[in-house]
């Protein structure tokens, strides 16, 4: 079976996106091809860069990449997914093309106050939120047909 090839985009590429990507790198096995962009993409944040490290996930030398770029590359997808919060959809960049476009809303860390570990904590919360969401859509699709099962190793 093909490779669903998933694009996940929000409008700096630095946050809620790679947040996304990495998750369904962790819980979609080799099912998919996944990558992330932004309309206007940036060093990626610095309370995602540290909240990934729980991961194991390295940030910190990451550069978004544009989705005018993709675009003007070539490159097709199945699924683009959107993780803009509600306040910014109108600036969420659409990526062109036949595929299907969900939106899953998501607040932006870049505008969470309080003290540093606040910060951090709320920033953990909403990487365990987007996580969770892209545990349910991978089981969405694997109940749907539109995958297998993950190799057994």
């Amino acid at each position: 079976m093909a490779k669903l090839k998933v694009l996940f985009i929000c409008i700096h590429n630095s946050a809620r996106s790679l947040m996304a990507e990495s998750s369904l790198k962790r819980w979609g096995g080799d099912r998919f091809e996944v990558s992330s962009a932004g309309l206007s993409p940036g060093p990626a944040n610095p309370l995602v860069v540290e909240v990934m490290k729980d991961w194991g996930v390295d940030l910190s030398h990451g550069r978004g990449r544009s989705v005018f770029e993709l675009y003007k590359s070539g490159k097709l997808y199945d699924y683009v997914i959107s993780v803009c919060d509600e306040t910014a959809a109108e600036r969420c960049p659409v990526f062109p093309g036949i595929t299907q476009r969900l939106h899953w809303s998501f607040e932006d860390p870049s505008t969470f106050e309080g003290t540093l570990d606040e910060k951090l904590e709320r920033t953990r919360r909403l990487r365990d939120r987007i996580s969770r969401r892209v545990q349910e859509w991978v089981e969405e699709m694997r109940s749907s047909g539109g995958i297998g099962e993950p190799m057994k190793e």
